[in-house]
């Protein structure tokens, strides 16, 4: 990257573009979420130089080469766990994870459920395509029940992971899906993703036109899609559907689809999403939701404030220093019960 400093505000897309060849398939999702991150990072107000991408292994984590920023490609399943190190080591600088299905929830499970639990001011951005691109077309933790891959022939047996449930499971503070079909949606996302103070993760339903092409043509499809998604927007109703006429509402502590005009129903009786309350549980049934019975939720589900990890611990560090009495090695070395041998001369 480039030593020159660009001052804030006179950054576009192009200032994170590389001439370089992008080796993604042809169709593959993932050249989508390249172009709305190239468009996203300048609207941050962020710094060139103080922009870092970091990613695991797999299809998606070839991203550090294909955007003009520093970039660290890691370890399988590690990118969360070097991207907390680097945060933690210098907080003003704007760390994104690129991450897959099987990098994040499978290899990289545990190190992706801890960097939410702590809160470490980071962006996590998932490729979820349902299956092992890199490797040839293998299952992973996200494949549907049931699905034929090369690795189970005769249809998986596993329950799936939903992301957005893992994260909520770890107190997560933000959590959003989007599809690749949909750049001024993911575009939107990504800005609110990287506002955000803590770690945010971003679920992006993407396609791998190789070993699971139309995986999500059920959501994303133009004769389905405004039927099969709620975007969520804070503040506002439910509400989704070709003729916008469909919601969703409580019934007796049960989440339901009703439709607005029929039995007496109005906009009053829909749900009015609110992102920010940490204790909604409102947001664990938004991330479960899916089809035949429900729309999948689109856009920000969970948007709350708590502390954030290398705040705290930067606040510790300056306090213990301020009042101990050990300022130096040497310090150390010669404190507690230490004694002293003189030579003879």
């Amino acid at each position: 990257m480039s030593e020159k400093i660009i001052e804030t505000g006179t950054l576009s897309r192009k200032d994170f573009k590389l001439d370089t060849p992008v080796k993604w398939c042809a169709g593959c999702g993932a050249h989508a979420v390249l172009a709305s991150i190239q468009g996203t990072i300048p609207e941050t107000g962020v710094r060139k130089e103080d922009v870092v991408f970091v990613s695991g292994i797999g299809c998606s984590s070839r991203f550090p080469y294909y955007i003009d920023t520093y970039g660290f490609h890691s370890l399988h399943g590690r990118a969360t766990a070097i991207a907390s190190g680097i945060k933690t080591a210098n907080p003003n600088l704007s760390v994104w994870v690129i991450t897959g299905d099987g990098d994040s929830m499978a290899i990289g499970g545990n190190h992706f459920i801890h960097i939410i639990r702590r809160n470490i001011n980071v962006n996590i951005i998932l490729f979820n395509n349902k299956i092992y691109g890199l490797t040839k077309g293998q299952y992973s933790p996200t494949t549907p029940k049931g699905s034929i891959t090369k690795t189970s022939p005769e249809g998986t047996i596993e329950n799936s992971f939903q992301p957005g449930e893992l994260a909520m499971g770890a107190q997560g503070t933000f959590f959003a899906r989007v599809v690749d079909t949909d750049p001024k949606m993911m575009k939107d996302v990504l800005l609110k993703a990287a506002q955000h103070k803590g770690t945010s993760v971003v679920e992006v339903l993407l396609n791998c036109v190789i070993f699971a092409n139309e995986v999500h043509k059920e959501i994303t499809g133009k004769e389905v899609r405004d039927d099969h998604q709620v975007y969520l927007k804070h503040g506002e109703p439910m509400i989704f559907g070709k003729n916008r006429d469909k919601g969703i509402r409580y019934n007796c502590n049960k989440m339901e689809v009703v439709t607005i005009g029929e039995d007496g129903i109005t906009e009053d009786d829909i749900l009015v999403h609110d992102a920010t309350n940490p204790d909604d549980s409102t947001h664990y049934n938004l991330v479960r939701m899916g089809l035949p019975e429900f729309p999948v939720a689109m856009g920000v589900v969970r948007a709350a404030e708590s502390t954030v990890f290398e705040s705290l611990m930067h606040d510790q560090v300056t306090n213990a220093q301020k009042h101990s009495k050990i300022k130096t090695v040497n310090d150390l070395i010669n404190s507690g019960n230490v004694f002293r041998i003189d030579q003879k001369s």
